[in-house]
C-alpha cells in the first residue's frame, strides 16, 4: 500500500506520526500526546505534554490531574509540530471532542477519534473534514445500528419520569458519567420540573460543561438528598442519574421503589437485560452516518478501528480501499537488512 512508511502508523503505544514526533490518543505515557477527548480509553495519565481543544481542557484536567502540562487550541486553528501541519475539528462526540487533521508533503490524514452527527446541545456539532486518508471509529459499525434521528430524548425521558412519579416510583437512569450524563441533562433542560439527583461521579464533570456555558438541567447531589432523610425515610418521584454500581450500595433502600432505564446506543441491539426501559441515545455515529462521513471526506484509503469487519467489507464493495487499523502497524514498515526506511 505504501512504498515507504505512512505518515501515521499504528504502534504498541497507539497512533504515531514520526514526522511530527507525536501520538494521537496514546495507550501509554509518551512525550507528546494529542488527545481527541477526555474519555479514559483516549486520555491516559503519564504523558509529559498534552494537546487538546480549549473547551475540553477542564475535562482533561479533571480526569488526568490539574497539574498536567496542557497546550490548547480552538477548532480549526493551525499549529505545527516539526514540519507537520496540524489542526483539530469538532467530532460532535462530547464537549471538546476533536478529529485530528495532519498534513505533510501534500498529503492529508484525519484521525476521527469518536464522533457522532446527531444534534446534541451539550457539545459542538460535527464537522466533516476532507482528507486523503481517513482513520475512522466503528463502534456501531454494523447495519443493525441505525438511530432514529427525530427523537426528542429530553421530552421522552421527562415523560417516563413523570409517569413514574405519578405511580410513586423513583426513576433511575443509568448513563456514562462523562458525555452521556451531560447530554441527558442538556436535553432535559427545557423539560425538567425539579432538580435531577446525580451521583457524585457526575458533579465535577457537569461543572466543566457549565463553565463552557452549556445549559444543563438543575441538579442536586444524590447523597446530599439522602442525608436529609430521617431514619428509614425514602425518596419518592425523583429522577436519579447514576452509574449502575449504585444498586450495590448499602443505602439503596433509601431509593424505595423504582424503575430502571439505560441510555445508550446498545439499547437498540436488544441489550436491555434487567432494565425496565431503554433510551436509544448514542454518542457515536450509527451505520448510516459512518458511511456518509467516509464518503464526504473523499478519502482514498480508510482505516477502521473497533468492530471493523462489516464496515470494511461494505466499503470494499463500494470500491473504497478499506483496511483494519492493524494494517498500519509499524512492524509492517520495518526496513529489511541493508535497506533504509523512508518516512513520508
Amino acid at each position: 500500500m505504501f512504498q515507504s512508511a505512512p505518515l501515521i502508523t499504528w504502534t504498541e503505544k497507539g497512533l504515531y506520526c514520526a514526522a511530527g514526533d507525536f501520538y494521537i490518543d496514546p495507550h501509554r505515557a509518551v512525550d507528546l500526546a494529542i488527545i481527541t477527548h477526555a474519555h479514559s480509553d483516549h486520555a491516559r495519565r503519564g504523558s509529559k505534554k498534552y494537546i487538546c481543544i480549549r473547551s475540553g481542557e477542564g475535562l482533561l484536567r479533571s480526569r488526568l490531574g490539574q497539574k498536567i502540562e496542557v497546550e490548547t487550541y480552538e477548532y480549526g486553528e493551525t499549529f505545527y509540530l516539526n514540519n507537520v501541519k496540524v489542526s483539530m475539528h469538532s467530532a460532535g462526540h462530547i464537549l471538546g471532542s476533536a478529529q485530528v487533521r495532519v498534513e505533510h508533503k501534500g498529503e492529508v490524514w484525519v484521525a476521527s477519534g469518536d464522533y457522532k452527527r446527531d444534534p446534541d446541545p451539550s457539545c459542538d456539532p460535527f464537522e466533516n473534514v476532507k482528507c486523503d486518508i481517513f482513520i475512522t471509529e466503528a463502534t456501531f459499525g454494523t447495519p443493525k445500528f441505525v438511530w432514529q434521528k427525530n427523537l426528542e430524548h429530553g421530552r421522552m425521558i421527562h415523560e417516563w419520569w413523570s409517569n413514574n412519579e405519578k405511580r410513586g416510583l423513583n426513576s433511575i437512569l443509568f448513563g456514562y458519567s462523562l458525555g452521556k450524563a451531560q447530554r441527558i441533562l442538556a436535553e432535559l433542560h427545557p423539560h425538567a420540573h425539579k432538580p435531577v439527583l446525580i451521583h457524585n461521579s457526575i458533579h465535577d464533570l457537569n461543572e466543566c460543561y457549565r463553565r463552557e456555558n452549556r445549559k444543563l438541567a438543575d441538579t442536586v447531589l444524590l447523597m446530599d438528598k439522602i442525608k436529609e432523610l430521617i431514619f428509614d425515610q425514602r425518596l419518592q418521584g425523583e429522577l436519579i442519574l447514576a452509574p449502575p454500581s449504585i444498586l450495590s450500595e448499602s443505602w439503596i433502600h433509601h431509593l424505595g421503589n423504582y424503575s430502571k432505564a439505560f441510555a445508550s446506543g446498545w439499547m437498540q441491539g436488544g441489550w436491555r437485560n434487567n432494565y425496565d426501559k431503554g433510551f436509544v441515545m448514542s454518542d457515536h455515529a450509527d451505520w448510516n452516518d459512518l458511511n456518509l462521513t467516509i464518503k464526504e471526506t473523499g478519502a482514498k484509503k480508510v482505516y477502521v478501528q473497533h468492530r471493523d469487519g462489516a464496515l470494511i467489507r461494505h466499503l470494499k464493495l463500494q470500491g473504497i480501499s478499506a483496511y483494519a487499523i492493524d494494517e498500519l502497524h509499524i512492524e509492517n514498515f520495518q526496513p529489511k537488512v541493508g535497506e533504509n526506511l523512508v518516512l513520508i
